[in-house]
């Protein structure tokens, strides 16, 4: 088992920036893919980013160029550095880890996904 919390959400203004944490605890991360996903009101939980165990990263379009995903796998730590932001980048946001001996497996689906935080809040004023 993982559990997973994220910290850092908050209300910043358009072109502000926010960075998301995730700590693991229960397992070290180093044998998992870790992924963000988003979930605004009213809508479907959404792929934002991910990272393989090898450090591959991969983006939604909406957010390529003003998000980066890291993991610090000997703190057990997942970040995601918000940049720029818009109102539209308004959710909740959650950290997911999935197992995988795949060294390069980067998984964009909610499916894909074993465990989950609880979500932190981003609200991003116009």
């Amino acid at each position: 088992q993982v559990q997973l919390v994220e910290s850092g959400g908050g209300l910043v203004q358009a072109g502000g920036s926010l960075r998301l944490s995730c700590e693991a605890s229960g397992r070290t991360l180093n044998m998992y893919t870790m992924g963000w996903f988003r979930q605004a009101p009213g809508k479907d939980r959404e792929f934002v980013a991910a990272i393989s165990r090898g450090g591959t990263t991969t983006y939604t379009d909406s957010v390529k160029g003003r998000f980066t995903i890291s993991r610090d796998n000997a703190n057990n730590m997942v970040y995601l550095q918000m940049d720029s932001l818009k109102p539209e980048d308004t959710a909740v946001y959650y950290c997911a880890a999935v197992y995988t001996v795949n060294y390069r497996y980067t998984a964009r689906t909610v499916g894909e996904y074993q465990y989950w935080g609880q979500g932190t809040q981003v609200t991003v004023s116009s």
